[in-house]
């Protein structure tokens, strides 16, 4: 008897995601209100129907691409929904015994914004069947995920800036969040400047016991990256995307290389870079305070973690269930503190659950980028799969107060169009590479040692 091949593997596996989010919004309703409302049906039919199209369109043009990454994202961005939709019921409630108007609902947005972000991951596995054309491109789209990083610091802060952040393009009613989609423009163009440099990275330098120190102007990538990283914490005032880029380049740079001395390097600039910045910026030292006491600052600057550990606590292990705890305590609890409110109604097992989910995620990443033959899209699936791996990490880490509370938003699970289209972005890449890796005629077993000794050519 064969085994059901991958495609056949991914609808099964999507229609049990659909599953479990419908059933987790019916939940919700009925542990907060009690009864089913029409929100529930509408909100799982569509998601169900948007992710079998989703299916449809890998089945049609990756059918060799790896059959997990599909059906956890979908889950990811579904537990989102439920989450977001969990939190509208809270505010109608609000509304209600405050006498004000019934807000509009988010969840119903949020559905619209994976519609869009489900039609822009069609859109690049249609027209990226090569991941490596990008890499014809790769200086300019890295010149283009620059420009989008600085945009935000150099505009007046009445369109760009929110909650003393300014990363935001606000135009009318609709925002944008550029650096979403810098961080994959900057992977690719960092995925091919290592490739290209590869003898400067692996044969230049001086011996110092077990390490290879590199020289100075070697340092150039990495001196460029820490440079943007401290503008954007500078201008922008936002911890959390100089640390998502900075991070990022370091491991590629690790993986291209396989020498410890440039993470030694990197630890380095961070190390200085924070002393710095704690020195020279109040918003750095107020954050660091915080992680240090949250309840010291409860009335001030450190009440939304403080909110998000008393909403975790009351979780426990198990949680309060779906709809019963009170999630919409915490500030911003469906955008940066969406993982406080799954802690608390889902409890400790399961948020593990969730970032189980993610780390399978990276790690189907890591598989794709250990089975592809050129170096280019090795490092392109690594950075790709090590941006979610450490975004997830800032994020979480924020939320349950293991380092400084950043402001980024959880891959697939908070609420935004910026953030949701980058990740099916990210997403519709990883597929591409996955499916390049595991199609027969470019299948083989790597060659031990850097990846920097591999090639990118377009046959």
């Amino acid at each position: 008897m064969s085994l059901p091949g991958p495609r056949t593997t991914e609808l099964g596996l999507v229609v049990l995601a659909g599953s479990l989010v419908s059933a987790a919004l019916a939940l919700v309703d009925l542990g907060a209100l009690g009864q089913i409302s029409s929100e529930p049906p509408l909100l799982g039919g569509g998601y169900q129907l948007l992710f079998l199209l989703a299916h449809l369109v890998v089945r049609r043009n990756a059918p060799a691409a790896d059959p997990l990454l599909l059906p956890i994202a979908m889950l990811l961005n579904g537990l989102g929904i439920v989450m977001i939709h969990r939190l509208d019921i809270a505010a109608a409630a609000a509304a209600a015994l405050a006498g004000d108007p019934t807000p509009s609902a988010d969840a119903p947005r949020q559905l619209l914004w994976t519609v869009i972000g489900v039609a822009l991951f069609a859109a690049l596995c249609r027209w990226v069947r090569d991941h490596r054309v990008l890499a014809r491109y790769a200086y300019t789209l890295g010149l283009a995920g620059i420009g989008l990083l600085a945009l935000p610091g150099l505009l007046p802060a009445s369109v760009s800036e929110v909650n003393g952040a300014k990363l935001w393009i606000r135009i009318g009613p609709l925002s944008l969040q550029p650096g979403e989609f810098a961080k994959i423009l900057i992977i690719v163009f960092a995925a091919a400047f290592l490739v290209a440099k590869r003898e400067l990275f692996t044969t230049a330098g001086r011996r110092l016991g077990p390490f290879t120190l590199p020289r100075v102007r070697d340092l150039a990538p990495l001196l460029v990256a820490w440079g943007f990283a401290v503008l954007v914490l500078t201008v922008e005032r936002e911890l959390g995307a100089s640390l998502l880029v900075f991070g990022v380049v370091l491991v590629m740079v690790y993986i291209a290389t396989a020498r410890v001395s440039w993470v030694l390097w990197g630890a380095a600039f961070f190390a200085g870079a924070s002393v710095v910045s704690y020195t020279l910026f109040a918003h750095v030292r107020t954050r660091f305070q915080v992680w240090l006491d949250p309840t010291a600052y409860y009335h001030e600057s450190g009440y939304q973690v403080s909110q998000s550990l008393f909403g975790l606590g009351t979780g426990g292990t198990f949680g309060t269930g779906l709809g019963q705890g009170r999630p919409d305590l915490v500030p911003l609890a469906n955008a940066d503190f969406i993982a406080a409110g799954i802690g608390e109604e889902l409890g400790l097992v399961g948020l593990s659950a969730v970032l189980m989910l993610y780390l399978l995620l990276t790690a189907r990443g890591l598989v794709t980028a250990m089975r592809l033959r050129d170096g280019f899209g090795t490092l392109l699936a690594a950075g790709l799969s090590a941006t979610l791996a450490i975004q997830v990490f800032i994020v979480v880490g924020g939320a349950t107060n293991l380092i400084p509370e950043t402001g980024l938003t959880t891959p697939f699970l908070s609420y935004g169009g910026s953030s949701l289209l980058a990740n099916h972005a990210l997403l519709a890449l990883l597929v591409v590479l996955s499916h390049r890796a595991r199609s027969p005629q470019v299948r083989h077993r790597r060659p031990a040692g850097s990846v920097a000794t591999d090639s990118t050519q377009l046959l």
